[in-house]
């Protein structure tokens, strides 16, 4: 019995000790900007660049619809004098017809579901994936308790240029980077010299 309270009391001597130190310590917080990070890795650079290509082509197809639609109606409207009612009913339901389809094709592209968004989370979300694993790692690594973006909707008055780790961040995915390339490049030798000796 005297050893189990022996036990207990060393028990919680050593917890309130690492409680204590822990106190003693303070909160480390770290930020970063997501925006600067992702100018500066390639893979961001080039997905950016091929979505803006495909939203530029849909955006381009819209105004090409809305040009036919132009015609359509101007065309209507010129004929309308040497048409019956029931022709210009049948030209007018056509045109709102085709007026709708607009607006589904405008919805398919940018809607809350539509290609864009599709588009922008296959092509971004990995390298923003690869982005906070990183920042995960270096927070573990460096025993922050907190990082935070600095892009993002969080307001920050101030903040000390010494606790941005954002350079690290980008340090490390670039290093990640090269190892990979290495990698491609030893298998790529690796390929040619198994089927040249073949």
């Amino acid at each position: 019995m005297k050893i189990n309270l022996q036990i207990k009391r060393c028990f919680i001597l050593i917890l309130l000790m690492s409680i204590q130190l822990n106190a003693q310590r303070g909160t480390r917080v770290g930020y970063i900007d997501m925006n600067v990070i992702l100018e500066n890795i390639d893979e961001y650079q080039e997905a950016s660049q091929l979505l803006d290509k495909n939203i530029a082509k849909w955006k381009k197809e819209i105004e090409l619809k809305k040009i036919q639609l132009k015609q359509y109606q101007d065309q209507l409207n010129t004929e309308r004098i040497l048409l019956t009612p029931e022709l210009i009913n049948d030209r007018e339901v056509e045109i709102q017809d085709f007026a709708s389809d607009i607006v589904n094709l405008q919805e398919k592209r940018f809607g809350p579901r539509g290609d864009m968004i599709i588009q922008r989370s296959k092509l971004i979300q990995p390298v923003q994936d690869q982005v906070m694993s990183v920042v995960k790692l270096i927070a573990e690594e460096k025993k922050y308790d907190f990082i935070f973006d600095r892009s993002s909707n969080v307001t920050m008055l101030y903040s000390a240029k010494n606790y941005d780790i954002s350079d690290l961040v980008i340090k490390r995915i670039n290093r990640q980077q090269r190892i990979q390339n290495k990698k491609n490049q030893l298998e790529a030798l690796k390929s040619k010299t198994t089927t040249s000796k073949n």
